[in-house]
This record gives structure tokens, sequence and C-alpha cells, in this order.
């Protein structure tokens, strides 16, 4: 995934110095516009001095902000180090202060009049102000970093636990279906080749689509139709198999291998020992909603008896991947079981 363009080393260095720029042009962009006349002080100091002044203070601000931030607060406030972060700061402040306060009485003209009281008084609360914004950036990155990364841990643990449910219907699929071919091929069955193309279709769609995070539906309802037929080539007259799959009034997109268990277990306890066996398939995607249901007969006095579909797996990916935007019921009567699927798909 890329970086967003806000996110470079360079356009970060281009804040933090435009926050700063603007920051210390305040005094300067608040000056009311008109200047009246002030009364010079005896043997005012030198406007030299003056700039040399303002920036060490306030190269003294932007590097403890800095400090604070890198080092002062991950080794001492993180740390319960209280104290130590307290005296530490005032340290800073202190030899801060020395040092702007030897040079304003060494670099002025003698005479020159010195408030230590107003001296103090504005750098401390310059400093208490630049103390609260680096520990509220610190603090608030640091969540942000943090939040991202559960996200990040969830959002692996997410896809992890997908991929091992979609590949738990993979190799049923394909058992069935070689076992299919077994059959076929001990009977030496005209029909065994016909079958072998239209698995090497859905093995296709098995591999290289079932891994992606969203398919279209279209691929997903082709899939299925591969599916519905090469069932249908191998069952012959056995069943009787109605699939009614609506054109969708827009295109959509879906987890893969979702709609595919319901049809495999159609097939998988609606044929077989059941006489002239009965399937129903139907889906329809409108208004951004998937209708899709499955009616198989199944004969409830067979060793076999179902009390339920048998797609926990199915059931789990509904519940991790569309979480309040699903709905799924099952109707059992004598001789019919139905699955019925809604999804909002938007």
């Amino acid at each position: 995934m890329k970086t967003g363009w806000w996110k470079k080393r360079t356009m970060i260095i281009v804040f933090h110095a435009t926050a700063w720029l603007l920051l210390f042009s305040l005094p300067a962009l608040l000056r009311p516009s008109y200047h009246p006349p002030v009364e010079r002080p005896l043997q005012p100091p030198n406007d030299l001095v003056h700039f040399i002044l303002i920036h060490l203070n306030d190269a003294f601000l932007v590097s403890f902000f800095y400090l604070n931030i890198l080092l002062i607060i991950p080794f001492l406030l993180y740390k319960k180090r209280y104290i130590a972060y307290t005296l530490t700061t005032s340290a800073y402040f202190g030899m801060s202060l020395l040092v702007m306060w030897l040079l304003q009485i060494n670099l002025n003209e003698p005479g020159f009049y010195f408030s230590f009281n107003k001296f103090l008084l504005f750098n401390i609360f310059s400093f208490l102000f630049i103390v609260a914004c680096s520990m509220a950036y610190k603090l608030g990155r640091d969540k942000i970093s943090t939040e991202r990364l559960v996200n990040d841990a969830v959002t692996n643990e997410l896809k992890t636990e997908v991929s091992l449910l979609r590949s738990q219907v993979s190799p049923h699929l394909i058992l069935n279906a070689l076992n299919n071919m077994v059959s076929l091929s001990r009977k030496r069955s005209d029909q065994l080749e016909p079958l072998l193309i239209k698995l090497s279709s859905l093995m296709r769609y098995m591999l290289y689509e079932k891994d992606v995070e969203k398919v279209s539906l279209e691929k997903e309802t082709e899939f299925l139709q591969n599916y519905i037929a090469f069932q249908q080539q191998r069952l012959g007259q056995e069943a009787v198999i109605n699939a009614t799959i609506y054109q969708s009034d827009k295109k959509y997109d879906i987890e893969p291998m979702l709609l595919i268990p319901f049809v495999e277990n159609a097939f998988a306890q609606g044929t077989g020992r059941i006489h002239k066996a009965y399937i129903d398939i139907e889906m329809k995607a409108e208004r951004d909603i998937l209708f899709f249901s499955v009616t198989n007969s199944y004969d409830p006095g067979s060793p076999e008896k179902i009390n339920g579909m048998n797609f926990s797996g199915v059931k789990k990916r509904l519940e991790l991947l569309y979480p309040g935007k699903h709905t799924l019921n099952v109707k059992r009567d004598d001789r019919l079981l139905t699955g019925m699927l809604t999804i909002n798909l938007n």
C-alpha cells in the first residue's frame, strides 16, 4: 500500500516548518497597524542584539519541543518517572533562562534597564505553552500509531481466519468432484471429458479468485452456474434441478466462494439415495440487497438425517465480513430443506 503524500518525510518537515513560522510570526501579525509614539528608554538595546535574543529564545523553545517528544516523554513520562520528568523539564527551562539572562545583561549597553520579573513571566508562559503542545503532539501521535497497529493486527487476524475458512471449501468441493470422475472413468462414460473441462474451469476460479478480497457478483454467479452445470451433467435424469439467476440491476462485489457451500450442500444432501431428487436455486440482486435461496429434497428417515445446513464456516465468514448486514434462515419440513440468505452489498 502506498504511503499518503502527507506522511512522507519531506511533507512532514514542511508542515513543521510552516507551523513554527506561523507561531513565531503571530506577534508581528497581531501587532496593531498604527504606531503610537513610544517613550524611548535610556540607551535602548541595539537592533542586532534584540534580533539575536528573540531568535535564540525561539531556538530554545523549538529544541525543547523535539527533545521532549523524542527523549524526555518516552524515557521519563511513559515510564511514570514523574519527578524525574519535572526536574528535567525545569532544569532545561532554568538553563535556557540563565543563558538568555546572561546574554540580555552582557550584550546590551551599560545602563540598560532590565526587569527580571517581566523577563521570567514572559518566558515561563512561552515555555509552558511549548510543553503542553509537545505533550499533546506526542500523546496524540502515539495514540494514533497504537490504534493503527491494533487495527492492522485485527485486519491481519481477520484475513487469516477468512482465508482458513475459504480453504475449507475448496478441498471438499474438489474431492467430491474427483470421486465423481473416478466413478465415470470406471464406467468408461462419454461424459468424462466434458466434465473434466468444467472441473478445470471450476478449479481455475478457486485457485485465482478465492484469495482476493472481493470479486464481482458476475464472476461468482458464473462460477455457480458452472458448478450447477457440472452437477447436472453428472446426475443426468437422476435429479430435477432448477436454477433461476436474475440479472443484477447494477455492478456488485461480493466475498468470493461465499455462496458455493449452499449449492454444494444441496447436491451432497439432496441427491444420492433419493429417487428423483429435487434442487431449486434462486438468486437476485437489486437495490443493494442480494437474495439467495437454495431448496433441496432430503430423506428424514435416512442415517444421514439433517438437523440443519452443515456450513458453520459460511456462518462464521458472514459474521466476520458482513456483521449486521446479513440474515440467514433455514426452513425444514418432511421432505424439503431451504436455506435463505440476504446480504446488504452496499
